[in-house]
């Protein structure tokens, strides 16, 4: 019999308001960052925050309606979403 342990972190739920995006990871940590990290979140309506979906086991977040993802390791390690590009 074989038991798969994983170290990885992964979200069970995740909370969107005003300034903040907030995860719960099923190891009881709780990490945040700020919602300016998201420029998608950032200018979506708050209807739009709050349809999300869990990705896989809990790597991420997808927000369908804006087309946005979030992953764990992205809010772990600071990683922020870029803006497009404008051409000169």
């Amino acid at each position: 019999m074989s038991i798969v342990v994983t170290t990885e972190p992964r979200i069970t739920s995740i909370e969107v308001d005003a300034n903040q995006i907030t995860a719960q990871l099923s190891d009881g940590r709780m990490i945040s960052v700020p919602l300016v990290w998201s420029w998608r979140l950032s200018e979506a309506t708050p209807e739009q925050r709050r349809h999300f979906e869990i990705m896989g086991s809990g790597q991420g977040v997808h927000w369908p309606e804006i087309d946005e993802d979030i992953s764990v390791r992205g809010m772990l390690y600071g990683i922020p979403a870029p803006r497009p590009r404008v051409p000169a």
